[in-house]
């Protein structure tokens, strides 16, 4: 009888240590394979040297890659604790497809009922974005922003052909502005919902797994 064949492990990637907490907090005893959380630091720069850097030690060399952690939301109508799951993610040096977008939306129903889920392009930025910045970007048919998520993927799949995907919680949006009352309430909501995404990301990892070569 063959061998089962050892599946290429998971990399789990956001940029601050807040974000790092939540998920390293969150419970882990339903992933298939193993898990790597990895802190890039803020920004796309930082993200793009800790994810290339990562991908080109073994053994992680083939692994599946998901960029995660907090975003702003650009859409009217969205709230703080709502979830973004990327079809791409653009960059101004190339976009990115993101695979098993409608299995993430699922799986992140499934296991946060009552949570809004939206799903549109995930632009990046090397800054935090305010005010009438919100509505330009809006107008490139993108639903949200971050700093790293772009980044992070375009290093994935510049180092090897790999799934990739990315899973934003909304802490701020047009109508609730980081500047504004109601941002601390508004980012413990975000992180309740990060610390309560493993599943699904275990979900999507588990129907995409890679056999090593």
């Amino acid at each position: 009888m063959s061998a089962k064949p050892v599946p290429a492990p998971l990399l789990i990637a956001c940029a601050l240590g807040i974000e790092h907490l939540a998920l390293r907090t969150s419970d882990r005893s339903g992933a298939d394979g193993p898990v790597t959380v990895l802190r890039t630091g803020m920004g796309p720069r930082a993200a793009e040297r800790s994810v290339t850097r990562v991908l080109a030690e073994a053994p992680l060399t083939e692994a599946a890659v998901l960029a995660t952690g907090f975003c702003a939301g650009l859409a009217p109508g969205m709230h703080p604790g709502d979830l973004v799951v990327a079809e791409e993610t653009r960059d101004p040096r190339g976009n990115v497809p993101c695979v098993g977008t409608e299995l993430l939306v699922k799986e992140l129903v499934r296991t946060l009922p009552g949570r809004t889920v939206h799903t549109g392009p995930l632009i990046g930025s090397d800054h935090v974005v305010r005010g009438p910045e919100r509505s330009a970007l809006l107008a490139t048919g993108a639903i949200a922003v971050d700093m790293e998520s772009a980044a992070t993927l375009l290093s994935a799949v510049r180092a090897g052909e790999r799934p990739v995907a990315a899973v934003r919680v909304v802490v701020d949006a047009p109508e609730h502005e980081l500047v504004r009352i109601g941002t601390v309430r508004g980012g413990i909501s975000a992180f309740r919902v990060l610390r309560s995404v493993l599943p699904a990301f275990f979900e999507w990892h588990r129907s995409l797994l890679l056999p090593r070569r």
